[in-house]
């Protein structure tokens, strides 16, 4: 027997710019005469790719295209992609909150979704009345939520508040009413998009905890869509990248992640010198390498014992510099920093003219797997800076132990100090 859950067919959503609902009634009567005839949508045919990047020449557009794949029973899919890419209205379709314009989801289980602030309430009724709302409407009977009612008010933490109406909660408030709501009303499939960032630090750590939950040991499925890697990372199984409102990648979790953040537009030009977004008005950068590449991709091989860092160009006056570098997650997350002249106060002093710096820089002997993005500064520490090149380059890190042979992957690894290379 199949344990597929969800299975999207060729769904496509079509929207029509600059109007609110479907269209004309002469499109309308169109549609429907080539339907009898047993004819294909003729507005099928037309509409252009979501790509929000580009200014379009049709007034119809694909929210969503031809989108394919399917979920099994148990499975934590975290869909990723940039904004726009069409992930709020893949989950709507789900939902049914609106309808494909063509295609088909099969679905096995009831569905509780969580989409945005206040989906699923009534604002004059009291969050007592909502929960048991909620629970209706999911096919529950009333002696099912009352048997839930107590842990979603307590999880919700709105025990105060539970017989007030919940047009006077705040966002946050509502957040943990519906997502306790969604949670523990026992759905076979949980959908929740990217309303857990409204929560607070304290909740979003319950809230994924509660997914885990879900999906581990209870064996349900969970569709989650967030901007938050490290919540994707350590709560997903499988991953979906969306692109202008199509499916760009399916797999597991590092590999969607590595793809998605591989694609991101943070690192915005080919060479290094050209991510420099400022510099000292006497300081004029000419050329800039690292890892022994001007380019602003590059791999840090498996056993590479050593990163040197180039910089080139002309100064019109005397200089006290440090140069500093920093490595963070492709998330934001710092791991390590190179910046010896704030370790040990060694500040270096250039004569104006022409210059050519180097630093070659140690790796640790356990070096984590992963991408990795790179900021680098020129500075003279605690007093200015000379140069801010801040996401300037990504470098994909093979990872690996000496003497042990297997890379570490990269959250397992805390920041650390790099220091000068010296061969031994």
């Amino acid at each position: 027997m199949s344990n597929t859950v969800i299975e999207f067919n060729h769904v496509g959503k079509q929207y029509r710019l600059g109007t609110i609902g479907t269209g004309t009634l002469s499109q309308d009567l169109n549609r429907w005469w080539a339907n009898i005839r047993g004819k294909e949508d003729p507005y099928l045919k037309i509409g252009e790719t979501n790509d929000r990047t580009q200014k379009g020449n049709s007034r119809f557009v694909w929210a969503l295209r031809d989108i394919n794949f399917k979920v099994e029973q148990g499975d934590v899919i975290g869909i990723v992609g940039k904004n726009g890419a069409g992930k709020s209205t893949l989950l709507k379709i789900l939902s049914r909150v609106t309808s494909p314009t063509i295609g088909d989801i099969k679905i096995k289980g009831r569905i509780a979704s969580l989409l945005e602030v206040g989906t699923g309430f009534h604002p004059e009724m009291t969050g007592r009345e909502n929960i048991f709302m909620n629970g209706s409407i999911m096919g529950m009977t009333k002696t099912e939520i009352k048997s839930k009612f107590d842990e979603i008010v307590n999880f919700a933490g709105v025990a105060k508040y539970v017989d007030t109406p919940v047009k006077r909660y705040s966002s946050g408030m509502m957040v943990r009413l519906g997502f306790a709501i969604a949670a523990h009303l026992e759905p076979e499939i949980l959908v929740v998009d990217e309303v857990l960032a409204v929560g607070d630090a304290e909740f979003q750590k319950k809230a994924i905890g509660k997914m885990q939950d879900v999906s581990k040991g209870e064996g349900r499925t969970v569709l989650f869509v967030s901007h938050n890697m490290a919540a994707v990372r350590s709560l997903c199984t499988r991953g979906v990248m969306m692109k202008n409102g199509m499916v760009d990648f399916i797999g597991n979790i590092p590999d969607t992640l590595g793809h998605y953040l591989k694609n991101n537009d943070s690192i915005k030009n080919e060479k290094i010198v050209d991510n420099v977004i400022w510099s000292k008005n006497t300081l004029h950068i000419e050329r800039i390498s690292i890892n022994d590449t001007e380019e602003s991709t590059s791999t840090i091989k498996n056993g590479q014992k050593s990163l040197k860092i180039c910089i080139d160009g002309h100064s019109d006056e005397d200089m006290n510099y440090d140069i500093m570098l920093t490595f963070k997650s492709k998330e934001g997350i710092p791991l390590a920093t190179y910046a010896i002249g704030h370790y040990f106060g060694q500040i270096q002093h250039q004569h104006k003219g022409d210059f050519s710096l180097e630093r070659i820089i140690e790796l640790p002997k356990i070096l984590s797997k992963g991408i990795l993005t790179a900021d680098l500064y020129m500075h003279h520490p605690m007093v200015e800076y000379l140069m801010k090149a801040p996401d300037c380059c990504t470098l994909v890190s093979e990872g690996f132990q000496e003497g042990f042979g297997r890379a570490l992957s990269q959250e397992q690894n805390g920041f650390m100090g790099f220091n000068n290379y010296e061969e031994k």
